[in-house]
């Protein structure tokens, strides 16, 4: 499929066979399996014909996305990532949308491919975070790219050492709908898929936060927004906007300006603002909790999709429910013969941004990722290992394991989310500088 010509056939990214039809010169075909395959389409990389690198990196996305390539990546990592780069990097050659939409895609794939115990997952955030940066704040169109937006939350997930590294993520990815004006800069209206691409990004990161710095400004910023994507017309930006706003109830942020006003034996101004947050911050909820309930009962309109309003309902009975009760969504599906389960806003939001990300691929990689599976706590009953996969000694897993592992970091930073959820903690918020909201 790799051929010269200018065919703009697309390649399937679905099979899973280890066997696949590879045309060299557009009128043979050739069987390869899939190390060969990967590699054919690892050198069609650097081809000049955009059309000829869109089809090998389709090939990639499909092959990373239904399998675990740890033999691929361990022979062929860095070619791989700098490859990829290059079609994302600002003027390294004339790639279209597609190819920047697939090369940011496989960049994600290849790291949750090599997991958070890995030095290659940091070298990925380091070596992506700033084009990604510099592409997102261009004035490209990116609604035909959410695969960067995607692309900037998977990394910083899996590499990123610290929470000043995801506020920063975070920052980058508010920014691509709150663009800090200057006077080089024009503002324009972001689509409703924009959007919502950019809260579920957001919102994926923010789910793996357990600190934030007190701003109430930005928080009264950002729930005053989420709240105004509730009176729009379009379904699944409620949706994404619901789910943020989910997130941030549950990480108890009301609570934290409560319970930092209290026990002062002097009241400061610096309490009284805070007090004054407080109240105001609540006024915000009581807006959130009657805009949910109305969108829990919604009838649907001319020409509304029945699915879409039924989702709706369902998320939005859930948030009602969350609001009143204090009851979380607990979600449960199947992996192969095994159960993995989620009882806290945060882990479902992961859990769905990863089964996005993967399609149907996402089985496959909850048997055989462990770096997934330490996301979520799950362990299948049984393996299903490649005959060539490489099994860790019992030495490598307690190395691996240990908590004073450096490569352990980031994999604990995401389990702890989940303990400290049940703990009742009190959180501040994300450091990033926000301009102040418009209704669109």
């Amino acid at each position: 499929m790799l051929d010269s010509d200018d065919d703009s056939s697309s390649v399937s990214s679905s099979s899973t066979s280890r066997t696949d039809h590879f045309s060299v010169s557009g009128n043979e075909e050739v069987h390869f399996d899939q190390d060969a395959l990967l590699d054919q389409a690892l050198d069609a990389l650097d081809e000049k014909r955009s059309s000829t690198r869109e089809r090998a990196l389709s090939v990639i996305v499909g092959a990373f996305s239904s399998n675990v390539q740890h033999q691929f990546v361990d022979k062929k990592f860095a070619t791989l990532l700098h490859l990829c780069l290059a079609s994302i990097k600002k003027g390294s050659k004339k790639a279209s949308a597609k190819e920047i939409a697939l090369a940011s895609h496989v960049i994600g794939l290849l790291s949750l491919t090599v997991g958070c115990g890995d030095n290659r997952a940091r070298e990925i955030f380091e070596e992506t975070a700033r084009p990604l940066d510099e592409f997102l704040t261009s004035k490209s169109d990116l609604t035909r790219i959410p695969s960067l937006l995607a692309c900037l939350a998977i990394i910083t997930f899996v590499g990123g050492n610290d929470q000043e590294e995801t506020e920063k993520s975070m920052d980058i990815l508010w920014r691509v709908i709150h663009p800090r004006l200057g006077s080089n800069v024009v503002a324009v209206k972001p689509s409703a898929p924009l959007i919502t691409a950019v809260i579920s990004a957001w919102s994926f990161l923010l789910s793996t936060m357990s600190e934030f710095k007190l701003n109430s400004k930005i928080w009264q910023n950002s729930i005053s927004y989420l709240s105004s994507l509730l009176d729009k017309e379009d379904r699944p930006m409620r949706i994404a906007a619901g789910e943020a706003l989910a997130v941030i109830f549950e990480n108890g942020i009301i609570e934290k300006f409560s319970a930092d006003s209290k026990g002062a034996s002097e009241m400061i101004q610096e309490e009284i603002n805070l007090q004054e947050s407080y109240i105001h911050l609540q006024g915000l909820k009581g807006k959130v909790v009657n805009q949910v309930k109305n969108l829990s009962v919604e009838a649907g309109g001319k020409g509304s999709a029945k699915k879409d309003l039924n989702n709706q309902r369902n998320l939005f009975r859930d948030i009602v429910e969350f609001f009143e009760y204090g009851y979380s969504p607990e979600v449960s599906m199947k992996i192969g013969g095994d159960s993995l389960q989620t009882s806290s806003w945060s882990q479902m939001i992961q859990l769905n941004f990863l089964k996005h990300f993967l399609g149907g691929g996402f089985i496959k990689h909850m048997q055989e990722n462990d770096f997934l599976q330490d996301v979520f706590n799950f362990t299948p009953k049984r393996r299903y290992l490649n005959d060539n996969e490489h099994r860790m000694s019992s030495g490598e897993k307690r190395m691996f394991k240990s908590p004073n592992s450096v490569q352990n970091k980031a994999r604990t930073q995401l389990i702890n989310k989940q303990r400290l959820l049940s703990e009742g903690r009190n959180l501040g918020h994300y450091a990033a500088s926000m301009v102040d909201d418009e209704a669109f």
